[in-house]
């Protein structure tokens, strides 16, 4: 009987790891999922909203990203009223103001200078603030995989006024502007770009 017991046991213990480390898996899929489906999307639904709360949930994501000894150097100015939005977008170029018309939030993003690859005020290495700059694109990167998962799409833009922005966001000469993103719901399914093969970018050794 003692027996028996232990044994319905220890198969119900198997089970039980079994079925938590399915969960594992599943996450493996839905991070796959998002890579294969955001898209640098060029037209935005206009009528569907974005809340604050959802706007901070993906820049939330976007702190779990690595930085240069932890100095979390990303910063990022929002536009979410109407009029704002409409501001930053016309500071984006003619082209990209058009693209994110109907893209109802836009954020600027930014990074400190002097932090990400210096070590008591000096760079430590050739690439300099470049590391801000690598620093930045990596919260990036979350943040818009981030968006993806919520349902939203997003497009990066290096077009930018600079010096427009800084007035219109009051951005510190300390900091770095680098690129603007729209944030917004998708107007129709974009195509599958052609990728490079892995023989024209990587050589093993």
């Amino acid at each position: 009987m003692k027996a028996r017991l232990i044994l319905t046991a220890c198969a119900a213990a198997a089970l039980l790891i079994a079925g938590c480390t399915q969960p594992a898996a599943t996450s493996g899929s839905s991070l796959d999922e998002l890579y294969l489906t955001r898209r640098s999307i060029r037209s935005y639904d206009a009528s569907k909203t974005i809340s604050e709360a959802e706007v901070r949930t993906l820049l939330e994501a976007s702190q779990q990203a690595p930085s240069w000894a932890n100095t979390q150097p990303s910063r990022y100015y929002v536009a979410m009223t109407p009029e704002k939005a409409a501001a930053a977008r016309q500071l984006c170029g003619e082209r990209n103001a058009a693209n994110v018309a109907g893209a109802p939030v836009i954020i600027v993003s930014t990074y400190v200078k002097g932090q990400s690859g210096f070590g008591r005020g000096n760079a430590v290495n050739e690439i300099g603030d470049g590391w801000g700059a690598y620093d930045n694109g990596l919260a990036n990167a979350y943040l818009i995989l981030k968006a993806r998962d919520m349902g939203f799409d997003t497009l990066i833009m290096g077009m930018r006024d600079s010096a427009g922005l800084r007035a219109l966001f009051g951005i510190p000469d300390s900091e770095e502007v680098m690129a603007v993103i729209a944030l917004g719901y998708r107007a129709g399914e974009p195509g599958t770009p052609v990728h490079k093969s892995l023989e024209e970018i990587v050589k093993f050794f």
